[in-house]
């Protein structure tokens, strides 16, 4: 087994922009529902980005940061703008970059997607199906997409934050308009591929412009969204080679999609990386580093996969919320795994309960759940978003 000296995670990786990743592990995002229910960062987020930093990893990415409120995920999501608590959010920034690594928020907008009690959903066009219906957003109000998701990434870099990921990917805003599954227009914006990547195009240039050269910009790409007829493998290595003409620093490769009933790529059962193939052949398409999300399990599959040259980061989710020191293990070569909770005929969206509820136990320091409290974790995660959506309501009506 590796140690520090000579692990491929231990070497620092260098981003096009000129800013230094201290590793090659990463936190991807993830929904950790710790906002306040009024947009803005609370104690327990500040203290579990700390404590991920202290893990040993080099970057950390908030899940959905919205840059308005009214196309949210979940209650528990950050807004970022110009009436947020910035006081809060540069706390948070300076503790995600504990012991030199970074944090970045993840700038999201769910569209279609969007947590019906908290919004009015709208994506590339009106979808009556069941468990989502959804409006059609305006030429308009697209072509002023750019613009908000520039002024949320240029806050952030004033904040203090260490760069910023754009989710293009899981069926958010971006990725619905990659996807024939929800985008149906016939205008630019809809019909070949060209015309679906204009917005996520316009975009990439548009925050670039507002930060400058110097600060890292991401983005989140699905490799497919693992349902017939949507956005797959082909269409996505296009984009990449699109991407590959703009100043992007990281691409984050992922896939699936909250499209109902499609099934989540992290609830899937397997024993490698999902989506480390696709990685591969996107190799050929652009030299900006890749980080691969999803299904990571072992040091040893981590290490490979640097290795082979088919990922330049590695990142990590669940592993990190059942194990948050895993990354200083893995640099040390101490621990080869972490290990997983398995459920017995968990409900539809139950294990992210759990998750997330965990996640919560980890930003107060508190015991870790074990498998057998799936059903108060499920109870406890509805609970807490139907008092935020109160929080929420109350204060953006």
């Amino acid at each position: 087994m590796s140690d520090t000296q000579n692990s491929p995670l231990a070497q620092p990786l260098l981003l096009p922009c000129g800013a230094t990743l201290k590793n090659r592990i990463a936190k991807s995002a993830m929904s950790d529902s710790l906002g306040d229910g009024a947009g803005n960062p609370t104690n327990d987020q500040i203290a579990l980005y700390e404590r991920w930093a202290k893990g040993g990893l080099a970057l950390s990415i908030i899940g959905e940061v919205q840059g308005t409120p009214y196309f949210a995920e979940k209650p528990g999501n950050l807004v970022l703008n110009s009436h947020s608590d910035r006081n809060q959010l540069e706390r948070l920034a300076k503790a995600g970059a504990t012991d030199g690594a970074q944090l970045w928020p993840q700038l999201g907008h769910a569209g279609a997607m969007a947590d019906v009690p908290i919004s009015t959903p709208k994506g590339p066009s009106a979808l009556d199906l069941p468990g989502l219906t959804c409006g059609a957003l305006s030429l308009d109000e697209i072509h002023a997409l750019p613009a908000e998701f520039a002024r949320t990434a240029s806050l952030a870099k004033e904040l203090g934050f260490g760069g910023v990921e754009l989710h293009g990917a899981h069926g958010f805003l971006l990725n619905q308009f990659l996807s024939p599954l929800f985008n149906k227009r016939e205008d630019g914006y809809g019909g070949s591929l060209k015309n679906r990547m204009r917005l996520l195009l316009e975009v990439i240039s548009a925050v670039r412009q507002a930060v400058g050269l110097e600060f890292p910009v991401g983005l989140k790409l699905n490799a497919t969204d693992q349902l017939e007829g949507g956005f797959a493998e082909d269409e996505a290595l296009e984009v990449i080679a699109a991407v590959d003409q703009l100043a992007i620093d990281l691409i984050d490769i992922s896939g699936g999609t909250y499209f109902p009933g499609a099934a989540s790529s992290s609830d899937r059962a397997g024993s490698g990386p999902y989506f480390l193939d696709f990685a591969g052949r996107a190799r050929a398409k652009t030299n900006i580093p890749l980080m691969v999300t999803g299904g990571f399990k072992t040091l040893i599959q981590a290490e490979s996969a640097i290795v082979e040259g088919k990922a330049d980061l590695i990142g990590l989710a669940r592993a990190l919320v059942v194990d948050p020191e895993l990354p200083s293990f893995w640099l040390a070569g101490r621990r080869g795994e972490p290990q997983f909770p398995r459920f017995k005929n968990p409900p539809e969206g139950g294990v992210t309960a759990w998750y997330t509820m965990q996640i919560t136990r980890i930003a107060k320091g508190e015991a870790a759940l074990a498998p057998g409290d799936l059903e108060a974790a499920i109870a406890q995660y509805e609970s807490r978003d139907r008092m935020r959506r109160r929080v929420w309501n109350s204060k953006f009506s």
